[in-house]
């Protein structure tokens, strides 16, 4: 037995969290994936568009992370929602050098029926768990997002201060 095997008795990556959740996500998102191109989206174009739906105007940097996307490519793709009337951009209050996002009425119409879909497919991923079981899991993911979301920043920062 290898060091690899030695903890769950198979391949270590069937047991490994990020690995896990990786592959979760892969296959999950992959299926809406598909409702989603069919509706003419890019998944990165709904990714922006369903965390801006609801959400007030936030920063280019703060979209691109909770998209889960690189920020040049968030800001060559708000570049292009942009003229398409699905954005707009707004200048922050009080710094200059920061700009704000918003979705449009328009994208806000656009993205609703998706996000719809969206609520539906997620029932149907959850159903086999039961609403605890579900409740449980979102109430724990959502924990480890927001601890390493501060460990992450934290990282950032000290990597800044060098």
């Amino acid at each position: 037995m290898t060091t690899a095997d030695a903890d769950s008795g198979g391949p270590f990556v069937d047991d490994y969290l990020p690995a896990l959740l990786a592959q979760a996500s892969h296959l999950i998102s992959g299926e809406f994936h598909q409702v989603v191109t069919a509706q003419g989206f890019t998944p990165s174009e709904w990714r922006v568009l369903a965390t801006l739906a609801g959400a007030e105007p936030m920063s280019i940097g703060t979209l691109a992370r909770l998209a889960v996307l690189k920020q040049p490519t968030v800001t060559r793709m708000l570049d292009r929602m942009q003229a398409r009337g699905q954005v707009r951009r707004i200048g922050h209050a009080s710094d200059r050098r920061i700009t704000l996002v918003a979705i449009t009425p328009a994208g806000d119409r656009l993205v609703s029926r998706l996000i719809e879909q969206a609520r539906e497919h997620e029932r149907n991923v959850l159903e086999p768990f039961g609403v605890q079981r579900a409740a449980e899991l979102k109430a724990t993911l959502k924990q480890m997002i927001e601890l390493h979301r501060h460990l992450a920043l934290e990282a950032a920062e000290d990597a800044e201060d060098d």
